[in-house]
């Protein structure tokens, strides 16, 4: 039962986003962000500390529309795949690159201050300095990546 199409087109993803930092800003004050909701939710678990608790809520919600979008379109599939990049890289090497650009996205994260949609969705459109350039830090990098990465396959990827 495929019910989704297979990915939201930007011209709907793109103003959805922007009327929910509008509308978190309007009620709350507060800027969205993927990296304060898992503190947030890892705080609770670890230390029993009182967490902002839409925050909590947020990175559930997260966690249950994508489960609740898998199976909308065909069921959870779990696999050893990551695209592209599986079929031109051994599963160990694939593993420790996977493990290695996580790492560094984590430390990056919290050196910014914050993730790619903190800075990317919230600081970007309250116009901060710091965020507009960790934005177009994360944008030069991809590319940077994406060229290297066709460069080294060969055009594969």
């Amino acid at each position: 039962m495929d019910v989704l199409p297979d990915r939201v087109p930007w011209f709907v993803a793109g103003p959805l986003l922007g009327l929910l930092v509008v509308g978190l800003y309007a009620v709350a004050n507060k800027p969205i962000g993927s990296l304060g909701a898992y503190i947030q939710t890892l705080s609770l678990v670890r230390d029993r500390r009182a967490p902002e608790v839409w925050r909590v809520w947020f990175f559930g919600g997260v966690l249950a529309g994508g489960a609740l979008a898998a199976l909308l379109r065909g069921g959870l599939d779990f696999g050893l795949g990551y695209g592209l990049l599986s079929a031109e890289l051994p599963l160990p090497l694939l593993a420790l690159v996977l493990l290695a650009g996580g790492t560094l996205m984590g430390y990056g994260a919290r050196w910014a201050g914050g993730c790619t949609t903190g800075h990317g969705l919230c600081g970007a459109s309250v116009v901060s300095p710091g965020s507009l350039a960790a934005t177009a830090i994360f944008f030069a990098t991809a590319i940077a990546v994406t060229f290297i990465l066709h460069a080294v396959t060969g055009g594969a990827l």
